[in-house]
């Protein structure tokens, strides 16, 4: 039986994974649990495991700016560790990433072996975290590059509007930063797909079909609870400065599931009706404003 190793069990992602192992003989562990930075203790968690999960990550992307050396540790460090301990033990690893290792000035759709070139802290530390990871084990890694995260277990773009609806008659939201949302049970059940399946090892974009600005992300969760979307109205990214530059265009390709025989994930419009439907987002505080 294919046992499993999912590290970062308890953050937004980590939640979703874990119901989607409920079925699967797996070990979970928190933050708490399993420091990834620690190489001797990843040793001892991913031993006797055949397929490893890291959800593990430090996303506080504009803390970075001035942590960088903790985002690394946990980023590339972390991750690299993991890889060590995978290829030791013959186990697969899944490695989550971001759209922030790259630049977002692309006209098109970045394809998986689009060149690294991200523009903050948190996207230089998960850049590293790729090469590392490949480095130290690359016939069983799987890289998925997600974005735009939100679901029912953390703070995320969906229920913060839902927050502000609640004490807010309009909301002004940028419309010139696009990308695609992503919901987290999706992802979950992505991963598992891949690893059921016969795919080869290497990089994949693992996000919600499809393309928005978060401008047009904010009207369609208005409308998908009953909101009127008019109470959204756009503004530009330099009415709301921050210390970590965001890509401008993050829209990820998803060439590489097609040439594997596989489906991409279902467009981002569907999976949100599904999510607000099921009422699995709620209000939770402020968002992470990452993936």
């Amino acid at each position: 039986m294919t046992r499993y190793l999912l590290t970062g069990a308890s953050g937004m992602l980590g939640l979703d994974i874990r119901e989607a192992l409920r079925e699967r003989d797996h070990t979970a562990l928190s933050r708490e649990e399993l420091d990834v930075t620690d190489l001797e203790s990843v040793r001892r968690a991913v031993q006797d495991h055949d397929i490893v999960i890291n959800a593990a990550a430090y996303t506080r992307v504009d803390d970075a700016e001035t942590h960088e050396d903790d985002a690394f540790a946990v980023n590339a460090t972390g991750a690299r560790n993991l890889a060590i301990a995978a290829a030791e033990s013959h186990a697969q690893l899944v490695h989550i990433s971001t759209d922030y290792v790259f630049d977002g000035r692309a006209t098109e759709p970045y394809r998986e072996d689009a060149p690294h070139n991200p523009i903050s802290a948190y996207g230089r530390s998960k850049a590293a975290g790729e090469r590392l990871v490949l480095e130290a084990h690359p016939t069983g890694t799987f890289i998925l590059r997600t974005a735009w995260l939100y679901g029912a277990g953390g703070p995320n773009f969906v229920a913060t509007m839902l927050r502000l609806a609640a004490t807010h008659e309009t909301v002004s939201v940028v419309n010139d930063q696009f990308g695609q949302p992503t919901w987290t049970r999706d992802l979950a059940h992505q991963i598992l797909t891949l690893v059921d399946s016969d795919a080869p090892a290497g990089v994949y974009h693992a996000t919600n079909s499809g393309r928005a600005s978060w401008f047009e992300f904010a009207r369609a969760v208005f409308a998908s609870t009953g909101l009127n979307p008019d109470r959204v109205t756009p503004t530009d990214s330099a009415r709301f400065p921050r210390p970590a530059p965001r890509p401008a265009n993050s829209v990820l390709g998803h060439d590489k599931w097609a040439q594997v025989g596989l489906r991409p994930m279902q467009p981002w419009q569907r999976a949100l009706k599904e999510a607000t439907s099921e009422g699995v987002v709620k209000q939770y505080g402020d968002p992470a404003g990452n993936s």
